[in-house]
């Protein structure tokens, strides 16, 4: 679990595909779990001057793979400890879809962020909800069919590498881990028979009230 705030910027060294050798000063253990803009990613080596993370061809399939190549910058953050402040809000670094950048507008303080949803992940967002991109805990300020606008704060901008995302930037996103679960039980609901209440049960109903 992580709760979607950044701890270090990290530089891509080389990404063979399997393996993503990357440049930190974030302090890692073997077998630890580290989400790489926003994808929880196991670390099967690492030195004083870094780590490398495993890649399996099930992440890979889900990820921007363009915004992982030698030299890019990334955003860092090891797994949530129990116990520790939750500042930002329950993330598993288990990416959803990607999204695109589709502009931004500087506003007085801070910036605004428009991205572009697939159709099918858009019954897991909502007005003033949360939302996971690029591994940053972010709320949802505006929804406009498929687009999303995110309000975003000048410390966020400087914790972050959003400041230097480009428009057409495709995007990790994490819907909330609430929405979800609650969209799953709802969907079994509708699927289970609805029993006709007998006479005898209505009475015996009635007689509680």
């Amino acid at each position: 679990m992580f709760n979607g705030l950044i701890k270090d910027f990290g530089k891509i060294i080389s990404n063979d595909g399997k393996t993503l050798s990357i440049a930190s000063k974030l302090e890692v253990s073997m077998g630890a779990s580290v989400a790489v803009n926003g994808a929880c990613l196991s670390v099967v080596k690492y030195d004083s001057k870094g780590f490398c993370v495993e890649l399996s061809s099930e992440s890979a399939s889900h990820l921007a793979l363009e915004n992982l190549c030698s030299g890019a910058l990334v955003h860092l953050e090891p797994a949530l400890r129990y116990g520790a402040s939750i500042d930002g809000h329950l993330i598993q670094g288990h990416i959803d879809v990607l999204g695109k950048l589709i502009s931004t507008q500087v506003r007085p303080s801070g910036s605004d962020f428009f991205v572009r949803l697939p159709e099918h992940i858009l019954p897991f967002v909502a007005h003033k909800g949360s939302i996971a991109i690029e591994g940053v805990s972010l709320t949802i300020s505006e929804i406009k069919g498929d687009i999303i606008r995110l309000s975003i704060i000048p410390i966020t901008l400087k914790d972050t590498l959003f400041s230097e995302f480009k428009q057409g930037r495709r995007v990790h996103i994490e819907t909330d881990l609430l929405a979800r679960y609650v969209a799953r039980v709802l969907e079994f609901q509708t699927r289970i028979p609805k029993k006709e209440l007998s006479w005898d049960e209505c009475e015996l109903y009635s007689r509680l009230f």
